[in-house]
């Protein structure tokens, strides 16, 4: 049998460098020597934390191509907090395709380049690079631009990891793609540490195993960066709604009739500058319970929005190393049922995902 213990390093290419992208590759060198409080996972198979370098990148923001991808992380309009002094790099942020990865009302924000690059453009750099993956972390909304870094993976031979609500593991012709070129790829849309929708999820799957029946519930959210701001335009929205509302229905067996008698809403809500990251969660269910009395919940929950994804990237960025070294290939179904909310495949709580995953690293041998 393989000794997979010594696998070397974790190779990491990013598309878009933004918030989520500066507490990703903060956090990486951050745990390196800190105890590993906050981790979900201190160790994956043979991976910490610290076997991660980052050794490319591409964003299309003239505040960030050309710089090194340590200055590119705190690069306006970047706010995430420097919680690490990143070391220089030596990884120069390339300028990639712009597509719909910019929408119109966010172009003061990112003051994108002039003219974009191509999927080929990306491809070649993804192979001088030596990356084992692409990570995307564009901004929700970017469905043709997502399209184009899944492409340059494909034609690369590189995992892909979709963190935003753009369909690709879960869409059955990118999932035969990624099967037929022998690549793994996992997601969709990264499911937060303690999130709103894996809390959401709780919530509801209390009520379902209690016996009371839900009658409606909704999740709004606010925030104050960049993310809050692009998602304003409700055309950016479809796939976010879309993906945090079958994470929530899927826990009840009448959750498809809710959704369609309109006693379910979930989605961002509004921009609130001065929040910065911080993201604001109110969650309301109400149900019927034993004699048909009533039962009201309401909760809020404030949390540092790209703390909660960066936790959860850093597992899935080792899980797919651990699929890239089995030579797995298609939708990673266990780590994207546990990690992601729209996964190729849907648990019905998030208990059953983790023992999917913790079943699918036990068939692997760890």
């Amino acid at each position: 049998m393989i000794d997979y213990r010594d696998m070397g390093r974790i190779r990491v290419a990013i598309a878009g460098v933004g918030n989520c992208a500066s507490a990703v590759v903060q956090g990486a060198y951050y745990y390196r020597d800190k105890d590993p409080v906050g981790l979900i996972s201190e160790k994956i198979g043979p991976y910490s934390l610290s076997d991660i370098e980052f050794v490319a990148a591409f964003d299309v923001s003239r505040n960030k191509v050309g710089k090194d991808l340590s200055e590119a992380i705190f690069a306006p309009p970047n706010l995430t907090k420097k919680f690490y002094n990143v070391p220089r790099l030596g990884v120069e942020v390339f300028p990639g395709p712009i597509l719909d990865g910019v929408a119109p009302h966010m172009v003061d924000s990112f003051k994108p380049v002039e003219k974009g690059t191509d999927v080929d453009y990306v491809a070649d750099k993804l192979k001088e690079s030596g990356a084992d993956m692409l990570i995307n972390l564009l901004p929700v909304g970017s469905e043709l631009a997502t399209r184009a870094y899944a492409d340059a993976a494909l034609r690369a031979r590189k995992g892909f990891i979709n963190g935003i609500p753009v369909f690709i593991a879960s869409s059955s012709e990118w999932a035969r793609k990624f099967d037929e070129a022998g690549i793994p790829v996992m997601g969709d849309d990264v499911k937060g540490q303690v999130g709103a929708t894996i809390l959401h999820r709780t919530l509801v799957s209390l009520f379902h195993m209690r016996g009371v029946v839900v009658e409606e519930t909704y999740q709004v959210n606010i925030g104050g960066n960049t993310d809050f701001l692009n998602m304003t335009v409700e055309e950016r929205l479809k796939s976010k709604r879309v993906s945090k509302t079958s994470a929530v229905t899927s826990v009840l067996p009448y959750g498809k009739e809710l959704e369609e008698k309109g006693k379910i809403r979930i989605g961002p809500s509004d921009y609130v500058p001065f929040l910065g990251n911080t993201k604001v969660c109110y969650i309301y269910i109400k149900g019927r319970s034993f004699a048909d009395f009533p039962v009201e919940l309401k909760v809020k929950l404030s949390v540092d929005d790209k703390s909660m994804f960066a936790a959860v990237m850093l597992d899935a960025i080792r899980l797919m190393k651990i699929g890239l070294d089995r030579g797995l290939r298609g939708p990673l179904i266990e780590p994207s049922s546990f990690l992601f909310k729209h996964p190729p495949v849907q648990a019905k709580s998030d208990e059953e995902a983790f023992e999917w995953l913790r079943g699918w690293l036990r068939n692997l041998g760890y």
